[in-house]
């Protein structure tokens, strides 16, 4: 990845948001990745959320809790606990209460947050769910994964899944792709295989 070095010009913001807008029109679902270089902002998902409503789901590294009344929020765990100012390690209680606090400072519907090695965390109203990462834990290349697993959660809300649903089917997708090498992705009958082959797991607390 090479970052940019200079902010996003007011000209290419207008036409990024213009783009939005336009797909935005005929799209099941809008996914917004923030990587702090200026071209996702509060202000555009708010002016997107009312060009159609759709299943809006966001992505933010750096100013997770700056955006309000997304459907859902796809954070890893460390971006959490920057936003909480939270250390949570491997207390359960802390990831619930930080769960609980996520939800309701951003006003969200779900609330995914990845774990790596420790799979995810699915928050859909008062349910926490823990889920185990699918399939081995001999990663062999972990580029990409954030992206699949948010891609398939958000595939899935727009077709119409729970945030439970589309938390189990993200973990299988992004379980897989980190067994292939390079920027891989993952088919749709490698997902129905998985599906067909090993039941969803959760973790009882």
């Amino acid at each position: 990845d090479h970052e940019p070095e200079n902010d996003f010009s007011s000209q290419a913001k207008r036409k990024l948001e213009q783009a939005a807008q336009a797909y935005l029109g005929r799209s099941k679902a809008l996914l917004i990745s923030d990587y702090g270089y200026g071209a996702a902002t509060p202000e555009l998902v708010k002016r997107l959320k009312r060009t159609r409503a759709v299943p809006l789901v966001l992505d933010s590294r750096y100013r997770l809790l700056e955006y309000s009344g997304v459907t859902a929020a796809t954070p890893n765990e460390p971006e959490v606990e920057n936003a909480l100012r939270v250390e949570i390690g491997n207390d359960w209680a802390k990831l619930r209460w930080a769960a609980n606090e996520v939800m309701a400072r951003m006003k969200l519907d779900s609330l995914l947050i990845t774990r790596g090695r420790d799979g995810m965390v699915v928050k859909l109203g008062n349910e926490v769910v823990d889920i185990p990462i699918y399939g081995s834990d001999q990663v062999v290349d972990v580029t990409g994964a954030g992206d699949t697993v948010i891609a398939t959660f958000t595939a899935a809300l727009a077709a119409g899944a729970d945030a439970v649903d589309a938390a189990h089917l993200a973990n299988y997708a992004g379980g897989m792709v980190v067994m292939k090498r390079g920027t891989a992705t993952v088919s749709g009958p490698e997902l129905l295989h998985a599906l067909e082959t090993s039941a969803p797991v959760r973790r009882k607390h």
